[in-house]
């Protein structure tokens, strides 16, 4: 049995996203979201939104145990990119791409 939880169109790069993603994957719940409280990054902040969001789906919607519950996959997708311009020498242009991604987690019983 596994719960999940997306968070869309959230204002960070994937690739900057994913270290974040990394560092929790395959942790117990509560050792992910102590690590994702004390990480200084934007996106630690967003994935433990989510890995809550997760977790709290497991345990009211599946009466899953929470002591058992670990960070089965936390992954961070490209999303829509805004293009931007700034104006360079010459009359030229320069394109900005700002990027975004969707971020989602699953949560698992071990066994």
């Amino acid at each position: 049995m596994e719960a999940r939880a997306v968070a869309k169109y959230i204002r960070v790069s994937p690739r900057k996203m994913r270290f974040v993603c990394d560092m929790v994957r395959g942790k117990n719940v509560d050792e992910a979201l102590t690590i994702l409280k004390f990480h200084q990054s934007k996106g630690a902040r967003i994935l433990e939104k989510v890995v809550k969001s997760a977790t709290a789906n497991a345990e009211n919607n599946f009466e899953l145990d929470r002591d058992k519950l670990y960070v089965s996959q936390a992954y961070a997708n490209q999303g829509p990119t805004l293009k931007r311009w700034r104006p360079r020498a010459k009359g030229s242009a320069y394109k900005i791409l700002k990027r975004s991604s969707h971020v989602g987690a699953v949560v698992k019983e071990r066994e």
